[in-house]
């Protein structure tokens, strides 16, 4: 199976592609990132990224594309500027007919590394040892991308039921207790569930604070 993992970014977003077989083996296949400046209109801003990502799919013909899951943060233009690369980069994937997942930064993190707080230094260390690379992925969004890939490929595939449900919002959480979880999977879910949780708290403060 090959997967297109996308890191999400107006200024850089990053664009992974690997090949995934049985027995969490993965092979790297590319790697780019799709730069605009902060002088350039938003919409052409979009466009460019857009074409980077057409360019990738026609050239590689992923099985499926994997990409961040967005959650709310403290800088809302950030978030903004985000997800609006997030749907550009779903809408790739319905033109293409291809599967799409989501996967937050959590998971991202405790799929690579075991800790769903790993810095990402951490992570373009491990997607090196993990693709045998030579050096690190650069810049970080580069990293970030594969490893994006990477976490799907270990997810349980394109048409797996995580990856339907994260069609709509989200893969079904595991309990952390839960018997027969490896330690990354148990950070994993404990990640993903503070995560979620804390979302939610912030949900209910912007909407008491309106």
């Amino acid at each position: 199976m090959r997967i297109l993992g996308i890191d999400p970014g107006l200024t850089r977003c990053g664009m992974g592609v690997i090949d995934a077989a049985g027995a969490r083996r993965v092979a790297y296949v590319d790697v780019t990132v799709a730069r605009s400046t902060a002088e350039t209109a938003p919409h052409k801003r979009l466009e460019i990224i857009a074409d980077e990502i057409d360019r990738m799919i026609a050239l590689h013909h992923p099985d499926v594309i994997a990409v961040e899951r967005m959650f709310a943060e403290d800088n809302v233009r950030s978030i903004i500027s985000t997800a609006q690369v997030a749907g550009v980069a779903m809408l790739a994937a319905s033109r293409a007919s291809l599967p799409l997942a989501l996967h937050s930064p959590s998971e991202v993190k405790a799929a690579v590394t075991g800790d769903g707080r790993a810095e990402k230094k951490a992570v373009q260390v491990m997607v090196q040892r993990i693709l045998r690379l030579s050096a690190p992925p650069k810049p970080a969004d580069a990293a970030d991308a594969l490893a994006l890939a990477i976490t799907h490929a270990w997810r349980g595939g394109a048409m797996s039921p995580t990856a339907q449900s994260a069609q709509h919002g989200g893969a079904a959480l595991p309990r952390s207790d839960q018997e027969g979880l490896t330690a990354a999977q148990r950070a994993w879910a404990e990640a993903e569930r503070g995560t979620r949780l804390s979302g939610v708290v912030a949900q209910a403060s912007a909407r008491r604070a309106r």
